[in-house]
């Protein structure tokens, strides 16, 4: 009896130390299957982590509160630059159509076409591959909320230039920050709300929906004019004093920190965050007015003169590179940085682990080993960056003025110009006595890069292209075209985006108007993708004070009279066609002028020709 119970007891222990085993066993696979798991799912974020770019317009340098501006409060931007690799000498272009074209391909903008913001030289060469291009074939999903300002015709648009998703506008400008009226991938979409919360929050939902990496490119048009916003948020401002345009920025600037904070709390809470690589940045210099004097300038950290101009107010933007638990935060504070370091240091992080990954030759360098806190290299750590931008060089190119070489701690402007800005960040002292040989070396490296851009400009500013299937119809904006006789470029050009004034060569949104006298007219260079059969309608309104008006319209070798009845038709743009035309394809002029006077009372506006491809 008890060798029995002996017995059962013993097989009882060994089958429970047997299940014992077999349990720990089985958990030590299970923990090291799920360890192997979130190896996989770490690996994948890190091999092709999601892109978030956040580009602000006309922001300056010093319209941060942790940039001693005792105004302005913006606490989650101070934060995402207190976790951040923050690149203290980090520069763009001095208008913004230019930076965008460096953001997106790498290269210094006038290699794809892009030299200023209007009259066509704000157009991306669709021949220019950006970073969407760059990332579609490798499963990325690509979304662009807010401006584009690259081009306004297909195929320079978004979609035709690597982006998935598109809501906002081609221009630069919106006429409406209130309940806006967006392009959602081709079509007008009315939206309600304010035009940065808009924005945010698509460019959210884009993320969330994403089961893919992704490339989001959140470019708001705040706090660039019209300065609209609701006065809960910039009353206080005025109560300090401040004039109304500054508390009108300012309110726009407290608004977008807000937006910033709260796109990054709902991606951290969907865990997406810790998978996505954030870049934010301005696309220009403030700007305080036209040409005001540097002590009329709002708060600017010190920095000389504003947007327009290659001095360091214009040239010189905040950047935060975050990628949470893969960067340090630091401050770089002696290494030069720029627009187009964008797209050569994704595709470096890419390449680690994607052999898919090409490595174009671009202007710009890849800045992972600064956000890595490894050794610089010397050619990052000895580079020099170059500016080339002023107004009045735009048709006729030339070197200077508006010419620069930075190599730290110098820097070279002007042809005659040196300064030390690590002893001189204001630029307030020429030091080319002292340092002659540092001016001549930096001059001979400017002249030399020059050398590689283009150098010669067609005698319009842009061929538009008619005829493609994916726009049909198109509509000539004036602004790239050229007007003849006393016609008036006219547009919502005030602080608050009221009619007021006139432009010399127009802007984007601008109309024709001031008609009276003969002559008077716009011409245009159209580019006809596809021979055959055009509907040619004129986008006008207002009384031209007269039975009917007459003009003469010339398209290629064909010239004839047109006839616009009489209109009262007030705010509203109204289509009116006028003939059919065979065009063929090539590059053809497009001229149009008044051929008889109109009464000096006339409210005739004109918004542009539109060209129609038929079946």
């Amino acid at each position: 009896m008890n060798n029995y119970l002996f017995t059962t007891l013993a097989t009882l222990w060994f089958d429970m130390l047997a299940s014992a085993l077999r349990f720990m066993v089985l958990s030590a696979c299970f923990l090291l299957l799920l360890s192997s798991c979130e190896t996989k799912t770490s690996d994948a974020f890190l091999e092709h982590p999601n892109l978030l770019l956040i580009l602000v317009d006309d922001m300056g340098y010093g319209d941060l509160s942790s940039a001693g501006n005792l105004h302005v409060k913006t606490p989650h931007l101070d934060s995402l630059a207190a976790r951040s690799v923050s690149f203290e000498h980090f520069y763009v272009s001095p208008v913004c159509a230019p930076t965008r074209a460096s953001l997106l391909t790498g290269r210094y903008p006038q290699r794809s076409g892009v030299y200023s913001v209007t009259n066509g030289f704000e157009s991306m060469a669709p021949e220019a591959i950006t970073l969407g291009e760059f990332l579609q074939p490798l499963g990325y999903r690509t979304g662009l909320f807010g401006k584009w300002h690259l081009g306004e015709y297909y195929p320079m648009t978004p979609e035709a230039q690597g982006f998935d998703e598109f809501v906002g506008f081609r221009t630069g400008h919106h006429a409406d920050y209130f309940d806006p009226v967006l392009e959602h991938n081709g079509k007008d979409q009315a939206y309600q709300g304010f035009i940065t919360d808009v924005l945010t929050e698509e460019a959210f939902s884009f993320m969330k929906n994403s089961a893919s990496p992704f490339f989001c490119y959140l470019s708001l048009n705040a706090p660039h004019t019209p300065l609209q916003i609701d006065s809960i948020h910039y009353t206080h401002f005025l109560e300090q004093g401040l004039n109304e345009r500054t508390a009108r920025i300012y309110g726009m600037i407290e608004n977008i920190d807000d937006n910033v904070g709260k796109l990054l709390n709902q991606l951290d809470q969907i865990d997406k965050l810790r998978e996505t690589i954030v870049i934010f940045m301005s696309d220009n210099g403030p700007i305080s007015g036209w040409r005001v004097p540097q002590e009329k300038m709002r708060y600017n950290a010190g920095l000389r003169d504003q947007k327009f101009t290659i001095y360091e107010g214009g040239i010189r933007t905040q950047c935060f590179w975050y990628w949470q638990e893969q960067w340090e935060p630091k401050v770089a504070k002696q290494q030069l940085a720029a627009h187009i370091d964008l797209v050569p240091t994704f595709l470096e992080i890419l390449s680690k682990h994607d052999s898919r990954v090409e490595q174009p030759k671009l202007d710009g360098l890849s800045l992972l080993p600064v956000l890595l806190n490894k050794e610089t290299p010397a050619a990052l750590h000895h580079r020099i960056l170059f500016q080339n931008y002023h107004l009045s060089t735009l048709e006729e190119p030339a070197p200077f003025p508006g010419g620069i070489a930075l190599q730290w701690p110098f820097k070279m402007a002007e042809d005659s110009l040196l300064f030390q800005l690590l002893e001189d960040p204001s630029e307030a002292k020429n030091v080319v006595s002292e340092h002659p040989n540092k001016l001549q070396a930096l001059r001979e490296a400017y002249l030399d890069w020059w050398q590689t851009l283009p150098q010669s400009r067609a005698e319009f500013a842009l061929a538009i292209p008619i005829g493609y299937e994916a726009e049909n119809p198109v509509l000539l904006q004036p602004h790239h075209g050229k007007s003849t006789g006393k016609v008036k470029f006219l547009g919502q050009r005030g602080l608050l985006g009221e009619r007021i004034g006139s432009h010399p060569s127009g802007v984007d949104g601008d109309w024709l108007g001031e008609w009276g006298e003969t002559e008077d007219g716009a011409r245009w260079l159209i580019d006809v993708h596809q021979a055959g059969s055009y509907e040619v309608a004129a986008v006008v309104r207002g009384d031209i004070g007269v039975k009917e008006a007459e003009f003469t319209l010339e398209i290629a070798e064909d010239k004839r009279s047109v006839i616009l009845p009489r209109s009262e038709s007030g705010e509203d743009w109204k289509r009116i066609p006028l003939y059919d035309l065979a065009l063929q394809s090539g590059k053809a002029t497009v001229s149009v002028r008044l051929q008889a006077p109109l009464p000096p009372d006339n409210r005739l506006e004109v918004r542009g020709l539109s060209f129609r491809k038929k079946p």
